[in-house]
C-alpha cells in the first residue's frame, strides 16, 4: 500500500512523497518553498513500475534496434540514424545542444518547483527513466543543489528544451548550480554533498527535457500568489470603504444573492464581515460609491471564480505524461505524439494575468479616490498626515500615488496574450507552439507589479483608516479590520511627516509574499 503523500516529518514538518498517485498544487508549493522535503516512494509496486519502462526499451532497441531520440536525430533530425556505436552519448549531446538560455536566472523557488514538477510526471512511469534519475532529481533537492536555469528560450511546445537542459546538466555534474545562495560548479556541488554525478541513459536526457515542468512550475507559484492577492485586495476594499466613509450596502446578502457567481458572493461575504454595517442616516454622503469600491467584488469575484478551473488546468498538466515518446512498458509500445504542447497552461497563465492585474487597476483606482480632496469624503489632501503651517510643506502619498499608476500600467500592459503570438521553429517541425513559459513569466510580472500596488494600498489604507478614526472617535472598527490596523502599525508608523516610503514597502511586499496575515481563511 502507498504511503500518503503527506506526513509529519521531524526534520522539515512536512514530507511530500512521489509516486504514481495524483499531487496537488499545494504538495509542489511547500516543496518549491522550502517547507517540506521530496521524498521519492519506496513501495515496490511503484518502483517495479518505474523499471519496467527502461528495460522494456533495452529489450526494444535490441530487438528492432530503431526508437525515436534513442537511435535516431532529434525533433526534424528524427530520420537521421544515429550509429549504434554513439547511442550513449547522444543525451548528453541532447543537453549540451540546448545550452543556449538567456535572460534572468529563475529564483531558488521556482527552481526547486520546476524540478518537482519534473519529478512528478517521470513518477508517472511512461517515460522510460531510470529510478536512478528519479532519486538524482530527489538528492539534488535534499541537499539544495538547483540547477542555474535561465528564464528564456522556450517557446513552450515540445517542452521547455533549453530551460530544462540546465537540470539534465547538472544532474549529471555539468554547469552551474545554486547553493546556499551562490553560484557554484555543478560539479563542485555534487562533490562537496557526496554525490555521484548520473550517466543519463537512453531516452533520459528527452524525458527530462520534453517536457512542461518549467510552465507548469511556475503556474503553481502563480496560482498560490494570486489566490492570496485576491483576498488582500478584499481586505483592502474593506479598509478603503471604511476610510472613505462608504456605503456598507453595497454588499448586502440579498443584493448579491441575485447574483449567483459563488465566487462573488465569496467576496462579497468577506467584504460585509469586515465592515461595520448600520442601518444609520447617510448624512449627505454619496447613494452610491464609486465603482471601485461599489463593484469591487465584481472585479476580485472574477478571480475568485476562476481559481477551480485555473486548479483544474494546472493539477491536470502537473500529474500528466507529457514528454514524447510515451513508453507504455506494459502494453510494450512506444507512442508518439505532442503532449509536451503546453496549451492549457498558456490558456491559465494566459488568463490568471488578466484577471490579477485587474486587481491592481482596482487598486489603483482606489488609491486615487483616497489620495483626491474631492472624492475622500472629508480626509486631508494626500492623506497627509501633517497639522499647523507644516502642512504646507508635506506632499503624503502624492507620489505613491503616481507609482501605483506606473506599476499598474506595467501590468496592464503585460496582459497581451501570450499564446496568440505562437511562431514556427526547427525547420517548421515545431510549427505551431504554445508559448506557455513567457505567458508563465509574463503572469508572475503581473503579479509582482500587483503585490507592490497592495503595498503601497496598505500604507494608504493604513493612514486613511487612522485619519478617519481620528475625525470620527465614534467610529468602531469590526475585529478583522482592527486586527489588520493592529498588524500594520507593527510595521509601518503613521506618516505625521513626508518620508521616504520604499523601506516600508519593501516590508509590506515581504509580508504579501511570505503571505504572513491570515485574512479569510
Amino acid at each position: 500500500m502507498l504511503k500518503p503523500h503527506t506526513t509529519t516529518s521531524a526534520l522539515t514538518g512536512r514530507t511530500v512523497y512521489f509516486d504514481r498517485n495524483r499531487l496537488r498544487i499545494e504538495d509542489i508549493a511547500v516543496v518549491a518553498d522550502g517547507r517540506a522535503r521530496a521524498i521519492l516512494s519506496s513501495d515496490p509496486d511503484f518502483r517495479d513500475a518505474i523499471r519496467r519502462g527502461p528495460a522494456f526499451l533495452d529489450r526494444l532497441l535490441k530487438e528492432e534496434g530503431v526508437i525515436y531520440g534513442v537511435t535516431t536525430g532529434y525533433g526534424d533530425s528524427c530520420n537521421v540514424p544515429v550509429p549504434t556505436a554513439l547511442v550513449a552519448e547522444l543525451p548528453r549531446q541532447l543537453y549540451t545542444y540546448h545550452g543556449c538560455g538567456l535572460g534572468a536566472f529563475l529564483t531558488p523557488a521556482q527552481t526547486r518547483a520546476v524540478m518537482a514538477t519534473r519529478l512528478t510526471s517521470l513518477c508517472k512511469g511512461y517515460s522510460g527513466v531510470s529510478i536512478e534519475l528519479l532519486e538524482q532529481i530527489v538528492r539534488l533537492l535534499d541537499a539544495g543543489i538547483l540547477p542555474l536555469i535561465p528564464a528564456e528560450g522556450s517557446v513552450g511546445a515540445s517542452g521547455d528544451l533549453t530551460p530544462l537542459s540546465y537540470l539534465a546538466a547538472v544532474l549529471c555534474g555539468e554547469r552551474e548550480a545554486w547553493r546556499d545562495g551562490e553560484t557554484v560548479t555543478a560539479a563542485q556541488a555534487l562533490r562537496d554533498a557526496g554525490i555521484e554525478p548520473l550517466r543519463l541513459r537512453p531516452k533520459e536526457a528527452l524525458a527530462i527535457m520534453n517536457g512542461t515542468a518549467v510552465m507548469t512550475g511556475l503556474a503553481v507559484l502563480a496560482y498560490g500568489s494570486a489566490d492570496y492577492l485576491g483576498q488582500l485586495v478584499t481586505r483592502i476594499t474593506a479598509m478603503a470603504s471604511v476610510a472613505l466613509d462608504g456605503n456598507a450596502h453595497h454588499f448586502d446578502d440579498i443584493l448579491f444573492s441575485v447574483k449567483p457567481h459563488p465566487g462573488l458572493q465569496r467576496v462579497a461575504a468577506r467584504i460585509r464581515g469586515d465592515l461595520p454595517f448600520t442601518e444609520r442616516e447617510r448624512n449627505g454622503a454619496r447613494l452610491q460609491d464609486r465603482y471601485s469600491i461599489r463593484c469591487a467584488p465584481h472585479v476580485i469575484g472574477v478571480l475568485e471564480d476562476s481559481l477551480p478551473f485555473f486548479r483544474q488546468l494546472i493539477e491536470n498538466e502537473l500529474n500528466s505524461a507529457n514528454d514524447d515518446p510515451i513508453v507504455n512498458a506494459d502494453g510494450e509500445r512506444v507512442l508518439h505524439g505532442g503532449h509536451f504542447y503546453g496549451g492549457h497552461i498558456a490558456l491559465a497563465m494566459d488568463t490568471l494575468k488578466n484577471t490579477v492585474a485587474n486587481l491592481a487597476d482596482l487598486m489603483d483606482r482606489q488609491i486615487a479616490l483616497l489620495v483626491d480632496t474631492r472624492y475622500n469624503n472629508g480626509l486631508p489632501s494626500n492623506l497627509s498626515g501633517a497639522t499647523g503651517e507644516r502642512r504646507a510643506i508635506n506632499h503624503g502619498l502624492k507620489a505613491l500615488q503616481i507609482s501605483c499608476s506606473a506599476w499598474t500600467a506595467e501590468a496592464l500592459k503585460l496582459t497581451m496574450p501570450a499564446s496568440a503570438f505562437s511562431r514556427s521553429t526547427e525547420c517548421h517541425n515545431q510549427d505551431k507552439v504554445s508559448m506557455g513559459t513567457i505567458a508563465a513569466r509574463d503572469c508572475l510580472r503581473v503579479i509582482e507589479l500587483t503585490e507592490q500596488v497592495g503595498a503601497a494600498l496598505l500604507v494608504a489604507v493604513q493612514q486613511a483608516v487612522r485619519l478617519r478614526c481620528e475625525s470620527n472617535p465614534a467610529l468602531m472598527l469590526s475585529a478583522p479590520l482592527a486586527t489588520m490596523m493592529a498588524a500594520l502599525a507593527n510595521d509601518v508608523a503613521p506618516i505625521l511627516e513626508d518620508r521616504r516610503l520604499d523601506t516600508d514597502l519593501h516590508l509590506l511586499l515581504k509580508r504579501i509574499r511570505d503571505k504572513a496575515w491570515c485574512l479569510y481563511g
